[in-house]
């Protein structure tokens, strides 16, 4: 796969995505959004792909906002477009993917790029990074999911403190508000997240997406996560993951999942 301001490699189910626009400290652009949209897309069609990490080139920045240029000049109605477009063909789709997406946050995780690894399955960083949602410094408010999963994550006080004051943590304060799971050190965070990715690729990707349908569903307004566990609990029973799972439980031995 080629693209503009992206990377993406592969290897042995593993696929990494590095937003690669140095120069703005991968600020997320239209076309930046549209590259990341089609590589998640491309990924999640291919069967061959069990975990996907994302991260940022670089040292400085994991993402470090949206690319303000773009839409300064924007009224009201062409607002509420670019916030309604960029939740469908990026976050919400990334929210959604069946393929576990790990956010490896490598510098600075600002407004869009914190929204996006906040959209991610779980997020590790480096001890150099910082996040926050600076929005409201800029007279709007986080447009791309940030005041909804914010809260979800850290609890509704310390978001609504983090978006009030347009503050930035740093990666041991987002550890203990709940908002990444781990952090480590520059030169360790992509071999952890390959740590972790690797852990998960031992296991079934379909009871892996049947259980990240399950969790989305619980924040979903309108939609018992209860009655979706229930129903993709018993879906597990026709595939020939839970055959092999059992089978291998049975026998004592390390299952090898078809994948289906």
């Amino acid at each position: 796969m080629n693209f503009k301001n992206i990377l993406v490699e592969q290897d042995n189910g593993l696929a990494t995505v590095t937003i690669n626009r140095p120069k703005k400290l991968n600020a997320l652009n239209k076309a930046t959004i549209e590259d990341l949209h089609n590589a998640f897309k491309a990924l999640e069609n291919d069967s061959a792909i069990k975990v996907i990490i994302i991260t940022g080139s670089g040292e400085k920045a994991f993402v470090a906002g949206a690319d303000i240029s773009e839409f300064a000049h924007f009224s009201v109605e062409e607002g509420g477009m670019l916030a309604k477009k960029g939740q469908e063909i990026l976050f919400d789709f990334v929210e959604n993917l069946s393929t576990p997406i790990i956010a490896a946050v490598n510098g600075f995780a600002l407004g869009g790029g914190l929204e996006l690894a906040m959209a991610c399955h779980f997020r590790i960083a480096s001890d150099n990074a910082k996040m926050g949602l600076p929005e409201v410094s800029l007279g709007v408010i986080p447009g791309y999911g940030g005041t909804q999963r914010l809260p979800q994550l850290v609890g509704k006080g310390k978001a609504m403190e983090l978006i009030m004051t347009a503050g930035m943590i740093t990666a041991d304060e987002a550890k203990d508000a709940g908002l990444v799971n781990h952090v480590t050190s520059q030169e360790e965070l992509l071999p952890l997240a390959e740590k972790i990715a690797s852990k998960i690729m031992r296991n079934s990707s379909v009871a892996i997406s049947a259980a990240i349908k399950a969790v989305n569903d619980n924040f979903k307004d309108g939609i018992n996560g209860f009655d979706t566990e229930i129903t993709e609990f018993g879906n597990c029973f026709g595939t020939e993951d839970f055959k092999e799972g059992t089978t291998a439980f049975l026998e004592k031995r390390k299952p090898s999942f078809p994948g289906k």
